[in-house]
């Protein structure tokens, strides 16, 4: 697995890096991405919106469904494949073939396939997106610069954000699935006499 993957990497996803690094690179992009990537640390942007979504009766649903997705996002990808694959970083990649590439963050201490960033974006933004327009577009975006992030800041191959894009919406989709079938269990208020029907 470990060798079929690192022929890949060879084949497709480091002239893919290479290619951004010689044609995309720039001071302003060197400042932004940066930036931009920290909002898929650890998931706790899209944690904290899904908290703050659970407060209100009318969000409730859609907090739910990201959390949902987000915790079947860290069981599946983080905790199983994660170590499972063990594939290792794009610039490690690069010194075993001799090739010292200069990084813009910290260097990651795990596993790169598969993207938790990208996944735990995109499934945030898929649930934002089905049901709330209004915030979804602006995650869906949010969340396209943060996948696009990890390929500039060379710390993800091209297939591990593909595969966690995908993986993303399914979750999103799973997510907010589940989220529709508990809402409709848990009790309803009833209006107090004075509140309007």
């Amino acid at each position: 697995m470990t060798e079929i993957m690192n022929q890949m990497a060879v084949s497709f996803d480091l002239p893919i890096l290479d290619w951004i690094q010689a044609n995309l690179k720039s001071d302003l992009l060197d400042t932004v991405m940066p930036i931009i990537t920290l909002f898929g640390d650890g998931g706790v942007f899209w944690i904290a919106i899904a908290v703050l979504l659970l407060f209100f009766r009318k969000t409730r649903k859609i907090g739910l469904g990201m959390g949902f997705a987000l915790l079947l996002g860290l069981v599946v990808c983080n905790i199983t494949l994660k170590p499972l694959v063990g594939r290792i970083r794009p610039y490690d990649l690069q010194e075993d073939l001799g090739v010292t590439i200069p990084l813009l963050t910290d260097r990651m201490h795990d596993y790169s396939f598969p993207s938790g960033h990208t996944i735990a974006s995109f499934e945030a933004s898929t649930v934002l997106l089905k049901n709330n327009k209004l915030m979804g577009i602006p995650a869906v975006i949010l969340a396209f610069l943060i996948a696009f992030s990890r390929l500039y800041l060379y710390v993800h191959y091209p297939t591990d954000v593909i595969f966690s894009f995908f993986a993303g919406i399914l979750f999103g989709l799973v997510g907010n699935a589940l989220a529709g079938k508990v809402v409709t269990r848990l009790p309803v208020r009833r209006k107090g006499r004075y509140e309007a029907a």
